[in-house]
This record gives structure tokens, C-alpha cells and sequence, in this order.
């Protein structure tokens, strides 16, 4: 945005240049401003926009301080990220340079004076147009600071991961990996050489067609040892290779090219990334220090609809198979993984608080009436059970082990009449 402010400097300053009598004439109320005037007004132009800029700077500030205070520092990224807070950066400074380059164009030496009206007029018009983005920044930042507002867009962005995994809608048998025997008999009978990795770090992304291609190149079977988001310490197993013969620095270097390491993780390929921050924030709320339970209510609920969404895409198998040759046993998320991930320390940090305990039941029988998977609810009945293991231990009062109880008795009904969905038809038998 600085660098376009420059070239519409210049273009504007180039086209004064060639016709600066012709504005002036026109339009003299608008063009006709003096050499001194026009100093004055693009140096106070400057002077406030660069006041402005270090404002909005200190606003962000704040709000990441409060939203790392009061939420959790893993969702700072996403403020940084926001296109609303750079563009207005973006804007502030942008001026600030237009107005520098102009200011540096106007002369008056020996009675000649020339002065860029076109581009002195407009770099007023570009101080009238960030009073508006100044007040749109306040408001957005005001907005974006509220836990409705962290949390759905957290959320936001991991069904779109989801939806981007796994494209394809569930059928009858989903997410069960049909030859898991095959798996499990070449992991017992294959020589594995693991595949060091180059650096130390988190695995933001793996390019998982060129990890076949590399085993279909060498005619073996290769198997992930780290998955997404897993953290992998320089020198440790990356994959393994079945075979006999030791690896040579070709393989090495070509698999390592298919990972992403760095210091942090992403929720691009990584959606138990962003059921992570839901759940901190979630965690937070329910610290003895803050005690909010609503928040925690709200991370629940949007919980639920990712864990919703989730039970109605197919998850591919972790084996994949060429030409009746198992080539790739691959490292991913699954809905039992997530399930967990989504619930456990939660349910925990919440012992004792039953409108925790009723907002987890509720979810669960919720995302049962999403699927009709043996597997899946099989994983629900789990937490059920979990939940009911604490409630015994951690609710005292009888009215309100009542209350959960009776809930507890509608969601295993709810699990145990499985629904019959069929989101492919297009129209009723």
C-alpha cells in the first residue's frame, strides 16, 4: 500500500506537470492554492497521519494484550492476520508517504511557483477518506475483542479446513479403514529405515501426494511417523521406508522437501489446531481466576458444530493402496481423535459445574443425530460414560445429579436409535 502511495504520487505530480494551467484555470477554488498554503496543509497532513498511525498501533497492541490476557496467546495470530488491521496500517501510512512526496515536489524560488494542485487536492481527499477508516477500526477492533467474535471465527476457520480435507460427504460405512489387517501385517513384517528430519520444529503442512510418489518411485511401502501438528526433534524419525537396503540422501532430502516445520502450528491442514484454541479459551473460562462460564458455554456450542460437521464428511482411510500394493500408511485427523480433543479437558476443568456437564450432554446428542456410524457413536457412548463416572464423583446436590441424570438417559436413547441419513438424495423414494 506505501508502494502504490508512491507511484500515485508521482503519476499525479507527472500529470500537474504537463497540465497544471489547465486545472488551475478550470477549477480555480480547488487547484488554486499557493505554494505556502499547500506546505502547511500536506505537512499537517503528515503530521497527523503519522499521530494516527502510532494510535492504531497502540489500539492493536491493547487488544492483543487483552485478547492473550484474557483468552489465550495462540489466538494472537489470527488478529495479526486480520486484513481489516493491516489495510488500515496500510491506509495511515500510505498517506503519510503520498504527503512526504508531494510536500517535497512544491517550489518557489524567483517569482516561479510550482505547486501540484491535482495532487495536493487529492491527498486532502485521502485525509477526509481515513477519517472514515479510523472509525471503522475503532468499531472493528472494539468487535473483534469479544469472545463471540474470537470464537466463531476460530471456528469459521476450522470447518473450512474440515470442508477442504475432506470434501466428500459420508456414505454408509464412514471413516473405517476397510484393510486395516494389511496395515497391521506390514507393520509387523516390514524392515523399517526411518527418514531423519532436517530441522526441529511443528509440522504445519505435508505434501502427501509427493510422500506416494516417493514410495511408489522406490517401490515400497512408506509410513508417517509424524503427523500434522506434531512437534519433531531434528535428527528423529520423520517416516520409515520398508525396505532392506539403507536410505540414500536423495530420499532423505526428497521427503523432508514434502513437510512444512516451522516454530508454530497453523490450522491449514491442522483442524485439531483450532479445536485446540476453542478448548483453551474454554480452560481459561473455567480457571478459578476469571469463572466465566458462559464463554465456556459458547466454546461448547461451537465445539459442537465442528464436531457436527465433521461426522458428515468421509475421512479417507490411513492406508492407500496402488496397483494391490500397500504404498502409504498415512498419519491424519479422525473423529475419535478430535472427539477427545474437543471434550476431555474440558469435562475435567469443569467438574462439579452442571451447566458444563449439560451443555457437553447436549452436544453429544446433537452430533449423534448427525450420523448413523457404529464407530462414531460408539466413541459418544465413551464420553457419555466419562461423564457420568464424574458427575457421580463431583455433584453433590441431589436435585442437580437428578437433572444430569435424566440427561444422561435421554442421550444414550438418543445413541441407541441410531438415525437413518441419506444426504445424497435429491428427492424422496
Amino acid at each position: 500500500m506505501v508502494l502504490v502511495s508512491i507511484l500515485l504520487a508521482i503519476g499525479l505530480i507527472e500529470a500537474d506537470s504537463a497540465g497544471s494551467d489547465r486545472w488551475l484555470v478550470q477549477w480555480p477554488r480547488l487547484f488554486g492554492v499557493g505554494a505556502e498554503g499547500s506546505r502547511q496543509m500536506l505537512a499537517t497532513l503528515a503530521g497527523s497521519m503519522m499521530t494516527v498511525l502510532g494510535v492504531t498501533f497502540s489500539m492493536t497492541l491493547v487488544a492483543l494484550t487483552l485478547a492473550s490476557s484474557q483468552y489465550t496467546s495462540r489466538i494472537l495470530r489470527n488478529f495479526m492476520r486480520s486484513r481489516v488491521t493491516q489495510g488500515t496500517l496500510g491506509t495511515f501510512a500510505g498517506i503519510f508517504t503520498y504527503c512526504l512526496i508531494v510536500l517535497r515536489t512544491i517550489r518557489s524560488s524567483g517569482g516561479i511557483d510550482f505547486v501540484p494542485g491535482l495532487a495536493v487536492f487529492f491527498g486532502f481527499v485521502l485525509a477526509l477518506c481515513s477519517v472514515g477508516v479510523l472509525i471503522f477500526f475503532i468499531h472493528h477492533i472494539a468487535s473483534s475483542i469479544q469472545a463471540s467474535s474470537i470464537i466463531a471465527s476460530v471456528a469459521r476457520e476450522t470447518m473450512a479446513v474440515i470442508e477442504q480435507l475432506f470434501p466428500e460427504p459420508s456414505g454408509p460405512a464412514t471413516a473405517d479403514d476397510g484393510d486395516a489387517s494389511q496395515g497391521r501385517r506390514v507393520r509387523n513384517e516390514a524392515t523399517w529405515r526411518p527418514i531423519p528430519a532436517a530441522e526441529t520444529g511443528y509440522i504445519q503442512s505435508v505434501d502427501r501426494e509427493a510422500l506416494l510418489r516417493l514410495a511408489l518411485a522406490r517401490q515400497t511401502t512408506l509410513r508417517m511417523e509424524r503427523g500434522v501438528g506434531d512437534f519433531v526433534v531434528r535428527k528423529t524419525a520423520l517416516a520409515s521406508l520398508a525396505q532392506q537396503d539403507p536410505l540414500d540422501q536423495e530420499t532423505i532430502t526428497a521427503l523432508n522437501a514434502s513437510y512444512s516445520i516451522s516454530s508454530h502450528r497453523t490450522v491449514a491442514q491442522d483442524p485439531a489446531f483450532g479445536i485446540r484454541q476453542i478448548v483453551d479459551m474454554a480452560l481459561k473460562a473455567l480457571s478459578p481466576g476469571v469463572n466465566d462460564t458462559s464463554t465456556a458455554v459458547m466454546c461448547i456450542d461451537y465445539l459442537t458444530a465442528i464436531l457436527a460437521l465433521l461426522v458428515t464428511r468421509d475421512i479417507p482411510s490411513s492406508l492407500r493402496d496402488q496397483d494391490g500394493e500397500l504404498r502409504m500408511i498415512f498419519l491424519g485427523p479422525d473423529f475419535e481423535s478430535l472427539l477427545d480433543d474437543s471434550f476431555d479437558q474440558i469435562r475435567s476443568s469443569g467438574a462439579g459445574n452442571v451447566a458444563i456437564m449439560a451443555r457437553i450432554l447436549g452436544a453429544l446428542e446433537t452430533i449423534s443425530g448427525q450420523t448413523s456410524s457404529a464407530r462414531y457413536r460408539r466413541a459418544l457412548r465413551e464420553q457419555v460414560q466419562q461423564i457420568a463416572e464424574l458427575v457421580a464423583r463431583s455433584v453433590a446436590a441431589p436435585h442437580d445429579r437428578a437433572r444430569i441424570d435424566e440427561r444422561i438417559s435421554r442421550v444414550c436413547k438418543a445413541l441407541a436409535a441410531a438415525p437413518h441419513l441419506n444426504r445424497n438424495k435429491t428427492k424422496p423414494d
